[in-house]
C-alpha cells in the first residue's frame, strides 16, 4: 500500500481556507489524510464546516503557525508530512508527483517550484524559485538566501522525531531555522523541477504583515547557522 501522507493546514482568520481544503481534497494522490489546526480563530469559521467529516480538525488556543503546525505534525498518523498555509492551495497532482519523486530516489525531504498568485487566483509570478540542477546548489544558495518556500516541502515524520519540531520562539521564520536545522544536520532537502503550490500574496499575509519582524529573527538564524553550514559543506560537499 503507497504510504499515508498528512496534509498539515494551520488556519487563523483566513478567508482562503476553504480552497487549501478543497485543493488538498482533490489530490489524485489516494491515501492522504487532512489535518486542518484552528489556532484560536474566531473569524471565518463558518467555511471549514462542509468538510469536516472529511478532515481531522484540531483546535487549539492561538499561539502562532508553528505551534499550530507542531500541535498537527505531533497528531498526524501520515509517514510523510506536507504544510499547506490556509491561504495557498496545491495543484491536485502534487502529493503524487512529490512522493513518486521522493520514493523513487529514497529522500527523506524535497521541495519544488511554486507560482505566486494574487486575491482572484491569478499567476503574477510564475516559477518564482530559483531552479536547481543538484542538491550542492541547493546548499550554497542557503548561505545567502531561504530557497525553499514551506509549502512546497514534504518531509518524512520519522525527521521530525530525529531533529525535532518547529521552534516555537520563531514566530514568522520557523520555517527558515527548521531548514537550516536540517541541512546542518545531514538531512538533503531535494528539488523537484515542478510547480506544484499556488503562493498567494495579499494584504493580510504574515509576509506582508510582519516583514520588519521577519528580517529581525532572519538575521539571528542567520548568525547561528551560517557557520555551521558553512562548516558542513567544507567537510561533506
Amino acid at each position: 500500500m503507497n504510504p499515508k501522507v498528512s496534509i498539515i493546514i494551520p488556519f487563523y482568520n483566513c478567508s482562503y481556507v476553504n480552497l487549501a481544503i478543497e485543493s488538498a481534497l482533490n489530490q489524485t494522490y489516494e491515501n492522504i489524510e487532512i489535518v486542518l489546526v484552528d489556532d484560536g480563530s474566531t473569524k471565518f469559521r463558518e467555511k471549514i464546516k462542509p468538510y469536516k467529516n472529511d478532515i481531522v480538525y484540531l483546535k487549539k488556543t492561538n499561539g502562532g503557525t508553528a505551534t499550530a503546525l507542531n500541535h498537527g505534525i505531533q497528531n498526524a498518523t501520515g509517514e510523510y508530512i506536507a504544510w499547506l498555509s490556509s491561504d495557498d492551495y496545491f495543484m491536485p497532482d502534487k502529493i503524487s508527483n512529490q512522493l513518486s519523486f521522493m520514493l523513487e530516489n529514497e529522500l527523506d525531504a524535497s521541495f519544488t517550484n511554486y507560482d505566486i498568485i494574487d486575491k482572484y487566483n491569478n499567476v503574477i509570478i510564475p516559477w518564482h524559485c530559483k531552479r536547481f540542477s543538484n542538491i550542492n546548489e541547493v546548499y550554497m544558495d542557503f548561505l545567502t538566501t531561504n530557497v525553499i518556500n514551506g509549502c512546497t516541502v514534504v518531509i518524512k515524520k520519522s525527521v521530525f522525531e530525529e531533529i525535532g519540531l518547529f521552534n516555537e520562539v520563531f514566530k514568522y521564520t520557523h520555517d527558515y531555522e527548521m531548514w537550516f536545522r536540517l541541512l546542518t544536520k545531514g538531512y538533503q532537502i531535494h528539488y523537484l523541477d515542478k510547480v506544484l503550490t499556488k503562493f498567494r500574496t495579499h494584504e493580510e499575509s504574515g509576509t506582508s504583515k510582519y516583514h520588519q519582524e521577519m528580517l529581525k529573527e532572519m538575521k539571528i538564524i542567520e548568525i547561528h547557522y551560517q557557520p555551521l553550514l558553512i562548516q558542513y559543506i567544507i567537510c561533506n560537499l
